[in-house]
Order: C-alpha cells, then sequence, then structure tokens
C-alpha cells in the first residue's frame, strides 16, 4: 500500500505525519511527531526568521525526515504557512530547510493552506450531507473555512494566530486588562465582515482544528489535549467563553497546572481561545466540536488523490523505449502489448490493498505485459515458455539481472499451468519474489485477457474490492463478451491466490 508522509513548518511548531493509504479504509497513521519551534516569534518581532530559529527548525526537520524515509514513503510535501509566507529572509529559510529535508520545501498561500485543512477534516470526519464551519488557529494565522457537501465553498485567512497575538500584545503575564482588551478589540476589528462573506445561511456544525482547539477541547471536557483523546469532542460556546475567562487571569505556571493544558501551550492559550471565542461569537455558533485532522492529514489525502509516487510502480520512458524495441524485435503488435500493460498497471495500482506489493513490482508486471508474447517468434506451442527463454537470456537494458529473471518468469507463467517447485526456472528467484510471483500471475492473466480480440475494445477499467470480493468492471461501447468471458476464466486462479472471489462486469462508457 502506498505510504505518504507530510511536514507541517508552521508559526508555533513543526508537525510531521506518515501515513499507510488503503482505498476503502481509515489512513493508517506510521509515525506522527510534534516539536515546538516557535518559528513566528522572531518574525512578528523583527520581519524575519531568526539564525537561531533557523537553526533549530532544521535540526527538527532533519530528525523527522530520518523518520520518514526508514518508513519508505513514496511521496513526500513540506509546507510552510503563516510566518514564513511573510518573513523577508523567507528564500534562505526554504533554501535551508530543503536541504535539511533532502527535498523541496514550499510556501503556501492562505488558500491552499485552507484547501488541505479541509481536505484533511473530509478525510478524517466526513460530512457529506452537511454545512460545516471549519477553524483552524495556527501560530501566525487563523482559517476560517465554509465546506457544503465535502466541498469547499469558502475559505479566509486571517493574521490573528496565538504566536502573533501573543507577541504584538501579551508582555504582562498574566496579561493586563488593557492589553487583553486591546487585542480583543483587534481581533473583532480583523474579523469584521467575516460574516456576510460566508452568508446567512444556517451551518449544521462547527468544528476547530489545531493545538489551540486540542487544548480548548481536552480542558472543558477533563481530558488530555493529545490529538486521539480529544477528537470530536464537543465544548459549548459558554464554556469556551468561561474557560477564556478564567485562563485570562492565571499566571503561565497557573495555567499549566489546568488539566488539559501542557507547558508550552500554556503561553499562547490566551490569545488562541480569545480567537476561537470572538469567531464563534461572530457566527452565533451554540458549540464547537475538536477535530483531529489537520493540514497533514490533507496532504496525504491529497497527494494520494493525485495518485503521487504511482510513477514509481511505472516504466520510466527509457524503460518503456526499451521494451518496445524488444517487441518490434520479435513481431510482437504493439497496440496489443500496450492494451495489456494499461490493463495490467490499473490493475496493479487498484488491488494494491490485496497484493501490498512494494511500487517497484509495478514496473517488473508492466514489462512483463508488453513482453509476454514474444515467445511466439520462436514457435506458437508453448510460446509462453519460449518467452522465458527469450527474456532471460536477451541484452535488455534499464533492468538488473535479478528483475529481468523476475520479468522472464512472470511471462513463462501468463498461461497454462502455475509454478512448480520442481520448475527449474523459479531456482534463480528468492522466497520474496517467489511470492510476489504468485501474486502477479493472476493479474497478468487478466490484463492478457482484456485484450483476448486484440482490437483494444476496452477503454478503461475500475477494480473495486466490495463486500469480500474483487470486482472489474470494464467501460466500452464495443461488444466486448470475448473479453469478459476470457478474463473470468482466471477467476479461480485468483480465488486461489487471493482467498476471494472474482467477478467481471460491463458498465456502459
Amino acid at each position: 500500500m502506498p505510504r505518504y508522509a507530510a511536514i507541517d513548518i508552521g508559526s508555533n511548531s513543526i508537525r510531521m505525519e506518515a501515513a499507510e493509504v488503503v482505498p476503502g479504509s481509515p489512513t493508517r497513521i506510521l509515525a506522527s511527531e510534534r516539536e515546538v519551534t516557535r518559528l513566528g516569534e522572531s518574525v512578528f518581532r523583527t520581519g524575519r526568521i531568526s539564525e537561531e530559529a533557523i537553526a533549530l527548525n532544521c535540526a527538527v526537520l532533519a530528525r523527522v525526515a530520518a523518520i520518514y524515509r526508514a518508513l519508505d514513503v513514496i511521496g513526500v510535501r513540506a509546507v510552510a504557512t503563516a510566518s514564513v509566507r511573510e518573513a523577508r529572509n523567507q528564500a534562505e529559510f526554504l533554501a535551508r530547510a530543503s536541504e535539511a529535508i533532502g527535498g523541496p520545501a514550499e510556501v503556501v498561500t492562505g488558500r491552499e493552506e485552507a484547501r488541505l485543512i479541509h481536505a484533511g477534516v473530509e478525510s478524517r470526519w466526513p460530512h457529506p450531507a452537511e454545512r460545516i464551519l471549519i477553524i483552524d488557529i495556527g501560530g501566525g494565522s487563523v482559517e476560517i473555512i465554509g465546506s457544503e457537501k465535502g466541498r469547499l465553498i469558502d475559505a479566509v485567512s486571517k493574521p490573528l494566530g496565538a504566536v502573533r497575538l501573543r507577541e504584538i500584545f501579551l508582555a504582562s503575564d498574566p496579561a493586563g486588562r488593557r492589553e487583553l482588551h486591546q487585542m480583543e478589540d483587534y481581533i473583532r476589528e480583523r474579523l469584521a465582515g467575516v460574516t456576510r462573506r460566508f452568508g446567512a445561511a444556517r451551518w449544521d456544525r462547527f468544528i476547530a482544528t489545531s493545538g489551540t482547539a486540542s487544548t480548548i477541547a481536552g480542558a472543558i471536557n477533563g481530558a488530555r489535549s493529545k490529538r486521539g483523546e480529544a477528537d470530536r469532542l464537543r465544548a459549548s460556546t459558554a464554556q469556551v467563553r468561561k474557560l477564556y475567562r478564567k485562563l485570562s487571569q492565571l499566571t503561565l505556571e497557573d495555567r499549566r497546572s489546568v488539566r488539559g493544558v501542557g507547558p508550552r501551550r500554556a503561553e499562547i492559550i490566551v490569545p488562541g481561545a480569545a480567537v476561537l471565542l470572538h469567531i464563534l461569537e461572530e457566527f452565533h455558533a451554540p458549540s464547537v466540536n475538536y477535530s483531529a485532522a489537520g493540514i497533514r492529514d490533507g496532504i496525504i489525502a491529497d497527494l494520494a488523490a493525485r495518485g503521487i509516487g504511482r510513477e514509481l510502480a511505472q516504466l520510466n520512458r527509457d524503460q518503456r523505449k526499451e521494451v518496445e524495441r524488444i517487441c518490434l524485435r520479435y513481431d510482437v503488435t504493439l497496440k496489443h502489448a500496450r492494451q495489456v500493460a494499461a490493463m495490467a498497471s490499473t490493475l496493479f495500482h487498484q488491488l494494491q490493498p490485496l497484493h501490498q506489493l512494494s511500487p517497484s513490482y509495478g514496473k517488473l508486471l508492466e514489462a512483463a505485459a508488453y513482453l509476454h508474447d514474444v515467445g511466439h517468434y520462436v514457435n506458437d506451442v508453448s510460446h509462453h515458455k519460449h518467452s522465458y527463454y527469450l527474456i532471460a537470456n536477451s541484452d535488455i537494458s534499464g533492468f538488473t539481472r535479478a528483475e529481468l529473471e523476475f520479468i522472464a518468469n512472470l511471462c513463462r507463467y501468463h498461461r497454462k499451468a502455475s509454478p512448480s517447485p520442481d520448475h527449474l526456472n523459479l531456482r534463480a528467484l528468492g522466497p520474496d519474489e517467489r511470492l510476489a510471483l504468485l501474486l502477479m500471475i493472476p493479474l497478468l492473466r487478466i490484463a492478457d485477457s482484456l485484450d483476448r480480440s486484440g482490437e483494444q475494445r476496452i477503454e478503461s477499467i475500475d477494480c473495486q474490492i466490495r463486500n469480500g470480493q474483487a470486482l472489474i468492471q470494464l467501460r466500452s461501447s464495443a461488444d466486448v463478451e470475448l473479453e469478459q468471458w476470457a478474463a473470468e476464466r482466471s477467476s479461480d486462479l485468483f480465488r486461489q491466490t487471493y482467498g476471494r472471489p472474482m467477478a467481471v462486469a460491463r458498465s456502459a462508457s
């Protein structure tokens, strides 16, 4: 299954998440890291990221990158938000951050930040039939996001982050009445017109994300503010108001003793709570639920939706050129070879929850789909065995000898008998390769069957796992009864291999 990683370089902290994405199942979190770095403090004071902040953040980035690299992720996105957007030395920071993680770090706009937050919430807590308002209070900014039936309808970003407001307004501990009034007036001014922008339609639910919201939900409900424990907890606006008034009167030491408020969050919880309270009051919200989702979840959902990393399971340009050269050398019809390769790649990708093989095997399956018929050049009789011999003994660039041996074996079993312990051609394969071979054979046979006529009648296929069954739907405007029949002949082998039935159905294109 594909694994992705996301890094959120925020004004208050760096957060990293690595996860495994399984279509139709909840995302499985493999690693989650958070470290408070207060990147925004120097920016909001001087307009620049200090050298100390750059060094600290880069050290943290290098550490979390080492964690996700060990997990074999196939796609990574690292984004920086409000404080880096505003820093005059933005370019220097991004260059050093990119070096620390060994890949690009980028600044996202407030709009893109909102889109990713929305995608994160919907991926963990979908609302397909409701209007929801999402409030994300970061260190440098707050994103207010409107969503209807799972679609983002509008978003605004305001410079009302907890770190920013503390740096600008709160010099005393506890904050003086004048400081609090100035901060609250500033928040109201910045929020002016926001409710008009989103319209007067009723919101079914208000959802708050981020560390501030987690702390508030945890403190009100008597739970720790850990992400999983506070998820979906509810707090009324009256409770948020009462907690804000209480926290604003406490010293830092006393705030740290409040259940649910962590030692570092206590430093910025007062301005964060003030922002949440004023937004809830502006929208006349009766209550708010906390969601543990965030921008990291949105990044991972977005990477998966866009198929990032899928190229690792596909032949590169040079490899594809080489296998097509071999096809032409042995009189293989390229149209057929390309069609089978396309079907095989789709099967590999969409059935990954079943075979759970690394993306590198997808390339080998695609190559075998191109080359499985080369044995016809020698003789039509037992051409699958001739295919094995030709591939195993041909000079095909772009592949290692071990990869060519695997491809040759896969072609050997694209028809007729299945692998047997007494087959000498299997000797070069290790236990892992033999298991992968068994899992790939049904996919190659199905892909080959889906162009049984040799006329490329099938336009596309869609594979889904429903109620324990693998369903392959064929999209075509032509008559594909032959292809459907041929593919169904592999259902017994598929069941033996994967322990579940397979069905093939046609849907109109």
